[in-house]
Order: C-alpha cells, then structure tokens, then sequence
C-alpha cells in the first residue's frame, strides 16, 4: 500500500475499522477522539498527515447525531492539518429515509448531511447500499455507493435451489429484489404493502407465486423489524416453505429483537456496517457477514486512483 494512504476511526464502529486496516496490511492513524465533560466532542490527530491520503471510516448509525459530530469534527481536524485529501468511509448513512419531502414542510435531511458533510471539508464518500441511490445526487463531490450483494450472494448460493425464490419486501426495492434473483437464478415475488405511519406497515398481498417455495426477502435494512416480520407472516400464509432475510443495515432499533425472536423467520442475515448491540448478537436468528474486505478493497482502488466500477457488479 502507498505510504500516503493513512486510515482513521471513529468511535461507531471501531471492530469494522480494525477489521478494514487488518485486510490493507495497515495500522488505524493515531487519534484521540472523546467527550469533554459537557458532551462536547474533543479530537486531536496524533500523527502528521501533511499531503496524505486520508480516510475516516465512520458508519452514522446510533447514536446519530454524535457520530455525525465525530466524523464532522474529524473531518475538520484532518483538513486543517493540511491532508491532501479526506474520503469519510460511511458504511450505514444516517438520515437516508428522509430523502424526500413526504408531506407538507418536512425536511429533506438526507440532503442537509450530504451539505454539512462538504461543508465541513470532506471531499469524498464511500458508502454502501444507500436507502435511496438519488441520494448520491445530493452531494457535489464523487460518492463511491457500494452493494453488499456480492457478501450476501457468496452466503445464499448453497441455500438457494429450484424451489428459492427472492422476495422484494415493497415496490421500492424489486430492482434490488431483481438482480439477487437474476444472479441465483431464481424467481421473484414482491410484497405489497400499505404505510400508515413511520416505522408501520401493513402486509395487503403478495404478487407472485410463494407456495412450497423456501422464500428469501432482500432489503437494505431492518430497522424495527415490523415490515419484516408481518411480511414473513404474510408469505407463510401464502403457502411459502419457510423464510430467511438478508438486509445490509442491521439498524435493529426498538422491538426489532423481541418481533424477530418471536417471529416463524428461519433467520436474519446482516452485515457489520452496524455494530449490534449485545441483545442482538445474544438472538440465535441473526446472522452477520463482514463487508471489511469489500471496503478495504473499495478504499485501496480509490488511493491508487484505480477504478471501482467492478466492484458494482
């Protein structure tokens, strides 16, 4: 690796930011980055950074708002200290489902992150499976969207055969729900649902036939697992064998572990773009994949200004 790349993390996901460093043969930059009494975030880079290479790997997952402020303020302290450039590495994008407004004077705050985030000095992103790809179009600087298809495919291969068939879990996502069934060579169903508020959805029906078939939901995320699980609900009604999920964001916030460990799903794959809690990782249903090679990969193209575009595939 070039002597100019230096990796650094926040204090989200710090398994993920080891894991990254340890496939780049790389040690993480020396940071010191903590609380002051008050809250206030305190961060000082420990090592020179003049015309270097840098990347802050940093998911926006919970707490939200203090990670933003931690990779803001890293952000800050690396562009002031002469880095020649700064990529944030940000696995799980905070705010992505607020990309749009959906009533009358509501934010678009997917897009108010992307501002603060440039603003701030950060002169590219390298993220994965954004909520809504639009939103790359929100930001003014190259954004790298990465899919952890390829880490779920590798995992679902022995899984699948004739009688497999992958589920889109709305409308929203049949073109994700598409390229895993064109990949395994399987057939596709999509759930149809109704929203009656944030974080609550109703089944209606299933379009496409699920009977005796062992049926395989694919989403970007699970975040209170009530989708989730009313659609398993749904499609064990409909006839199907069983069913597992893939998501790539395990948000897993509110009832998510109770609704999982008390639904008839087979299991729950995630990766660890989210670190779980300890409840989660307790839950005997939940399986995690790592997408540190894919990043480090991702990370290492984008330093030899080589291209990415395979890794899309």
């Amino acid at each position: 690796m070039s002597q100019d790349l230096v990796l650094f993390s926040g204090n989200s996901n710090p398994e993920l930011a080891q894991s990254i460093a340890k496939h780049l043969n790389l040690p993480l930059g020396n940071a010191v980055v903590r609380n002051f009494s008050d809250g206030e975030i305190w961060v000082e880079v420990e090592e020179n950074v003049r015309g270097r290479d840098c990347f802050i790997i940093q998911s926006t997952s919970h707490p939200v708002n203090r990670n933003i402020m931690e990779l803001l303020i890293m952000v800050d302290a690396l562009k002031r200290a002469s880095a020649r450039r700064i990529t944030a590495v940000i696995p799980y994008y905070g705010y992505a489902r607020q990309d749009r407004k959906s009533a009358p004077r509501t934010p678009i705050s997917a897009k108010l992150v992307a501002d603060i985030l440039t603003t701030a000095g950060t002169q590219r992103v390298l993220t994965m499976d954004l909520h809504a790809g639009q939103i790359q179009g929100f930001f003014n600087i190259p954004v790298d969207n990465l899919f952890a298809m390829p880490v779920m495919i590798k995992h679902l291969q022995p899984l699948c055969d004739s009688d497999t068939i992958i589920v889109s879990p709305d409308a929203g996502g049949t073109e994700r729900a598409r390229a895993y069934a064109k990949r395994l060579d399987t057939a596709l169903a999509i759930i149809d649902k109704r929203r009656t508020g944030p974080n609550v959805a109703d089944v209606m029906h299933i379009i496409g036939d699920v009977k005796g078939k062992r049926a395989v939901i694919v989403d970007d995320m699970v975040d209170t697992a009530g989708t989730l699980t009313k659609g398993v609900e749904a499609l064990l009604k409909h006839g199907a064998r069983s069913v597992i999920a893939c998501a790539t964001h395990g948000v897993l916030s509110g009832p998510a572990i109770q609704r999982i460990e008390e639904s008839p799903i087979e299991s729950l794959v995630v990766t660890d773009s989210i670190p779980l809690s300890p409840e989660a990782q307790a839950c005997s249903k939940i399986k995690v994949l790592s997408v540190a090679e894919l990043l480090a990969e991702a990370i290492k193209r984008i330093s030899e200004e080589a291209s990415v575009s395979s890794l899309f595939i």
